[in-house]
């Protein structure tokens, strides 16, 4: 899949990222990743994440990293794209993205450089560099320390072609306006913020109708369904499915750090498809409010 072919792919739907599989131990399950995928696929999302922000790319080593990649574009092969997550330091994140090239992704999802600050010159730098080093599409997630304005991605597509996607996971409607307005079609936008359904119209009148979900991991009917609402302007079915499931889900992945990833663990396990523990420093939810998560899931009825 050349860059472009991929950036079509991508303007094309829903995404998501899975849940990556852990035993008791905190060790990669390939067996039930697999087959995490292979329910998922079906379901219709144009193009899967994997090792993702979702899928705990910063808890990772090298080598399971592998075995993710390799597992994710072997099951999927041939039904729904996958791209790789890639990040940390520049020569991390360029090491992490030949690895998803020699393993057949169709593209990357380069996540933040992490910890240390750096000026807008820096990170033109590094995401040039990342992107020079491989073939296939990247698309870039500005999120905390990378906060790359709309003069840096200019730059940036004047100098990468296989540059392909902007992913905003910050929010700011001033700087989005900018950049949407600023590459036009040069890009495909799309929403990366936490449980991006409670920011998805909003983000349409953007011009960025599409974004990723994590749901997708445990509601992947009611999120499709979610999506082709927001896709058709049915703001009744908008309206019903952020009342009665969102806002009361977001209550509960509030109430702590990282919960954005255990609450969607927490939901494939009740939905029969678990994914075993997060890996610190993140933390599984409480007993009460997996309670309370299961009621939700089970008011929307079978998936």
């Amino acid at each position: 899949m050349t860059p472009q072919e991929l950036k079509t792919v991508l303007s094309s739907g829903l995404l998501s990222f899975p849940v990556t599989d852990f035993d008791a131990a905190g060790d990669f399950r390939a067996d039930t990743y697999a087959r995490r995928l292979e329910w998922l696929a079906p379901y219709g999302a144009s193009a899967l994440f994997a090792a993702g922000g979702t899928g705990e790319f910063f808890s990772l080593e090298p080598g399971e990293y592998t075995s993710i990649i390799k597992t994710a574009v072997d099951t999927c092969k041939g039904r729904v794209p996958i791209l790789a997550g890639a990040g940390g330091p520049t020569r991390q994140a360029i090491a992490y993205a030949q690895e998803a090239e020699r393993l057949g992704a169709a593209g990357i999802l380069l996540m933040p450089h992490y910890l240390t600050e750096a000026s807008q010159k820096g990170l033109v730098a590094h995401v040039e560099q990342v992107c020079n080093s491989v073939d296939f599409g990247v698309v870039v997630y500005n999120r905390n320390l990378c906060r790359l304005n709309a003069d840096s991605l200019e730059q940036l597509a004047e100098r990468c072609p296989n540059l392909i996607g902007f992913k905003d996971g910050i929010g700011e409607v001033e700087p989005m306006v900018a950049i949407r307005r600023r590459l036009g079609e040069r890009l495909t936008y799309l929403g990366g913020l936490p449980t991006a359904e409670v920011y998805a119209a909003a983000y349409k009148a953007l011009g960025v109708p599409v974004y990723s979900s994590a749901v997708f991991n445990f509601i992947p009917k009611t999120a499709m369904e979610f999506y082709r609402a927001v896709a058709a302007d049915d703001h009744a079915t908008v309206g019903r499915l952020i009342d009665d499931f969102f806002l009361p889900y977001l209550e509960i992945r509030n109430r702590c750090e990282g919960y954005g990833v255990s609450i969607v663990k927490a939901g494939a396990r009740l939905v029969g498809h678990d994914a075993g523990p997060v890996r610190a420093p993140l933390t599984d939810l409480l007993p009460e409010e997996v309670e309370q998560l299961d009621v939700l899931i089970k008011a929307l009825g079978a998936q």
